[in-house]
């Protein structure tokens, strides 16, 4: 039985088990987790963009975390959070897949990395972080609402909040499910275009849980370029938010 003061889980059971097969291989750039290698880069430096924006820090600098607790909720194998550990954050990583967990933390120790991984959904976090980053997850959660209130809720005052997710398009239904996952360079089953948000849905929870959106970029894909940040967010794109 759950309590009225005991939040709802967000965790998708179908989701987490589906994630958790693909475990064994998210640290091979070729492997069944390829494309988010390919997204990283352009993830990673709007990540950074959006930190030296919102801190005011050195833009060369190599921590411009330090001092700083980060939260990365959905973190698969650690693909974001041991870069925000590297940028010099005191991280937190959670994933609903125990299967994720146990690779992300064998990975850290193999790259001397501390890294405080968790199994579980956002609604078992306690306390409050400076940046909160949950990178192509809410299309893969229960409940999208319950899910960004407690993205809310993890976000201490002036902190930072960073989600990308795609879009509900033609253009992601014929490129994500029908080409990717079609042709095996995704998963099969990985993505469910209904769950896609538009950015005006994603903008308006984030609103509802009083956040305050800063900024919206797309992230798009060229054949000669890969993935690269874009003002065309047909395909996948970024949110930044804040406290309001």
């Amino acid at each position: 039985m759950v309590h009225a003061s005991e939040p709802q889980s967000t965790i998708d059971p179908g989701e987490a088990a589906h994630f958790g097969r693909l475990a064994a291989d998210w640290w091979d750039p070729k492997g069944s987790s390829a494309m988010l290698h390919k997204l990283n880069p352009a993830r990673l430096g709007y990540i950074r963009d959006r930190i030296d924006h919102h801190w005011g820090t050195d833009e060369c600098g190599r921590t411009p975390l330090k001092g700083r607790k980060a939260a990365d909720i959905g973190c698969g194998a650690g693909l974001l959070s041991e870069p925000l550990a590297r940028l010099g954050a005191e991280v937190t990583g959670i994933d609903a897949a125990p299967e994720n967990v146990a690779a992300a933390r064998l990975h850290a120790e193999g790259q001397g990395l501390k890294i405080d991984y968790r199994v579980g959904g956002v609604e078992q976090l306690s306390g409050t972080y400076d940046l909160v980053t949950s990178l192509e997850v809410i299309e893969h959660v229960a409940d999208t609402r319950a899910f960004v209130a407690g993205l809310a809720r993890a976000l201490a005052p002036g902190g930072l909040l960073i989600l990308s997710t795609p879009n509900r398009t033609s253009l992601s239904r014929l490129l994500l499910i029908g080409l990717a996952e079609g042709t095996g360079r995704i998963p099969k089953g990985t993505h469910d275009w209904e769950k896609f948000l538009t950015p005006e849905e994603l903008t308006a929870l984030l609103a509802e849980a009083g956040l305050e959106v800063t900024d919206t970029t797309g992230l798009s894909f060229s054949v000669t370029r890969g993935f690269m940040l874009s003002e065309n967010k047909s395909l996948d794109y970024l949110v930044t938010a804040r406290k309001a």
